[in-house]
């Protein structure tokens, strides 16, 4: 039987033992509610109005994610430009810092009376309403679509849209014919991942569309606004429905990830 190093052991306990502590923490949130308590705070009306919003909010919010970050990753992988590299990063900022501060950048931005005016004519009005989740989730998860989506685009040979282009296919007709249709895994993480970040985001709703009670009321402002309330079991129910998204939404994406 072949000896074990010292810094190979490191390198499989450390994983397993920060597996076992996330996973233990993970399991905690399950065990301290009883069912019934689950399931009263399942039928209750606020748990039922904040499911149905965050369901309506997050599916506008990735479906708008996809149209913008398609094209935006295509382009970030095959066209070079001046300034590609700061529109990159610029994209990418929302990653880095915290959504409080991103939300207070949007508020900010979309709570400028001119701005306000001129999408009030419009009919949007994006300050603590239902119209600033759907913008905030937008912003939030828009970084992690693109980047999973350049990336995909990155593993597509070029080679084969310049023969598509050398058939007499167009530059839109190939990514229509081609490109897409060799990058669906990649879609398909980057919706699932959008979807799962809509769903999470909570500092970014707290900041431009607020945490008011039945009104913009999503799972993580119900559970922010619970643990304020006190009220542990839909506190922690909601939780658990977010864990329960994250895990299949990963798990979706790692199945894509490997067929990419």
């Amino acid at each position: 039987m072949r000896k074990i190093g010292w810094f190979e052991a490191v390198l499989i306990v450390l994983p397993i033992f920060l597996t076992g502590a996330l996973l233990a923490a993970i399991i905690s949130l399950f065990l301290v509610p009883t069912l019934a308590e689950i399931w009263e705070s399942l039928l209750s009306e606020e748990m039922l109005f904040s499911l149905k919003l965050t369901m309506w909010t997050s599916s506008l919010s990735t479906a708008l994610v996809f149209m913008v970050a398609v094209p935006t990753g295509y382009s970030l992988s095959r066209i070079n430009f001046w300034g590609k590299s700061m529109v990159k990063a610029i994209i990418d900022l929302p990653i880095a810092f915290p959504e409080l501060v991103l939300g207070l950048c949007l508020l900010l931005l979309f709570g400028n009376p001119v701005l306000q005016n001129f999408f009030g004519r419009l009919g949007f009005d994006f300050v603590f309403t239902k119209q600033g989740i759907v913008l905030a989730q937008f912003f939030t998860a828009l970084p992690y679509a693109v980047r999973i989506i350049k990336s995909t685009f990155d593993y597509i040979p070029p080679r084969l849209e310049f023969v598509s282009r050398s058939l007499g296919y167009s530059m839109f007709e190939t990514f229509l014919k081609v490109s897409l249709p060799l990058a669906k895994s990649g879609l398909l993480a980057a919706t699932i991942i959008a979807f799962a970040r809509s769903i999470g985001t909570f500092g970014t709703v707290l900041i431009l569309a607020g945490g008011s009670y039945m009104q913009t009321e999503i799972l993580p402002i119900t559970l922010y606004l619970n643990i304020s309330y006190g009220n542990m079991p839909m506190a922690i129910t909601s939780g658990i429905i977010l864990v329960i998204v994250s895990f299949i939404a990963i798990l979706i994406f790692e199945k894509s990830e490997a067929s990419i």
